[in-house]
């Protein structure tokens, strides 16, 4: 068990990038198996599964796939190889029904979630990747928070933060995420939107290398048609356009949704801000479903995860496609460098001038598919 625990090391310390395994009754484990099992994403840092042993040596098992790695009962501070930490008592893994919301999966996803920030938290980890979670399973534990973005948030005590679906394609930021369509109205602010702009603003910057054109996205049909069809756009949007271009931002709108994401007009945008969920997931992932990823704004460590559900139709059948996972991963890796790059120039640490630039370049084709 100990043989992936690096005590000393010479030379090169590679980052530890912390994976949970979500829902154990979807296709979580075997997206982390392939993870696993693709050696060449092992090169910039090392994924750490953090998950249930017993689940994934069973969906191995069932879908004739290599599971090798070394199994953790505590989290490490460093690593020499991928490895999986199986937190004691989070699962019994022998009683994991595929797909099938249960209490136990939804106890145990949120224990995986709290392991990885923790070790975030303590720089053990350099970021953290999320397999879906089952947002009833989650329910069914007793745990109400309506899925990533909102636990992180609470976990790391950030207030001000919103949900990135990003990919190369197109990049849509939310006003609102996970309520009901019937309370988007009420929930929309002024002061919401400027701040949701502005972590676009910035988090496409890094992720681009130029700060983005932003298009806020009208709440009615034809952005209100001038009041006819609603006012939201007249006394909530419109006027966090004017706060937005009074700092310097380009930004564009309240911009009609339904003509908003043709070809031509696409090209004008680095970033849309969406007001509620659907309104900005449904062109995304028509465009960019395998390359998507979910990027949680705002924190202070790094989260990604692919753009995709539990899948349970899929789940345990070696039918669920690990593109989006493997983007997630790589993005994730991409945003731990530059962060440590970041740190390495403030401290005065030497390292080579085309490191982040190469790791860069690297994950950036897989992410233009």
């Amino acid at each position: 068990m100990n043989t992936a625990i690096r005590n000393v090391r010479r030379g090169k310390k590679l980052p530890i990038i912390a994976v949970t395994m979500g829902d154990a009754a979807g296709v979580g484990p075997e997206l982390c198996l392939h993870l696993l099992a693709r050696k060449e994403l092992h090169t910039h840092a090392l994924p750490l599964i953090i998950g249930d042993g017993d689940v994934l040596a069973r969906v191995a098992r069932m879908l004739d796939m290599s599971f090798s790695a070394p199994c953790l009962d505590r989290a490490p501070e460093t690593l020499e190889c991928a490895a999986v930490f199986d937190p004691p008592g989070a699962l019994a893994g022998r009683a994991v029904l595929p797909a099938k919301n249960q209490m136990i999966c939804g106890r145990a996803a949120a224990r995986y979630i709290e392991e990885a920030v923790a070790g975030c938290m303590r720089r053990h980890f350099s970021a953290m990747v999320t397999a879906p979670i089952s947002k009833k399973a989650l329910n069914l534990a007793g745990i109400s928070f309506p899925g990533h973005t909102e636990m992180l948030a609470r976990l790391t005590r950030t207030h001000n933060y919103a949900m990135l679906l990003y990919s190369e394609a197109i990049a849509c930021a939310f006003v609102t995420c996970h309520q009901a369509l019937r309370g988007v109205p009420a929930a929309l602010a002024t002061d919401r939107i400027v701040d949701v702009a502005m972590l676009a603003w910035s988090n496409l910057a890094v992720l681009r290398g130029k700060s983005p054109r932003l298009c806020l996205l009208g709440l009615n049909p034809h952005a209100g048609e001038e009041g006819l069809f609603g006012d939201e756009e007249i006394r909530v949007i419109a006027p966090a356009k004017k706060l937005l271009e009074a700092r310097g931002i380009r930004v564009e709108g309240p911009v009609p949704p339904d003509t908003a994401f043709t070809p031509e007009i696409r090209k004008r945008y680095g970033c849309y801000i969406a007001m509620y969920h659907d309104q900005g997931s449904i062109p995304f992932k028509m465009l960019a479903f395998d390359t998507g990823v979910n990027v949680t704004m705002g924190l202070p460590i790094i989260r990604t995860s692919p753009d995709h559900g539990t899948a349970f139709n899929l789940a345990w059948q070696g039918k669920a496609s690990p593109d989006s996972l493997f983007c997630a991963y790589e993005l994730a890796v991409r945003l731990a460098s530059r962060a440590m790059s970041s740190t390495r120039a403030k401290t005065g640490a030497s390292e080579s001038p085309d490191e982040s630039r190469d790791v860069d370049k690297k994950i950036t084709r897989r992410l233009r598919g």
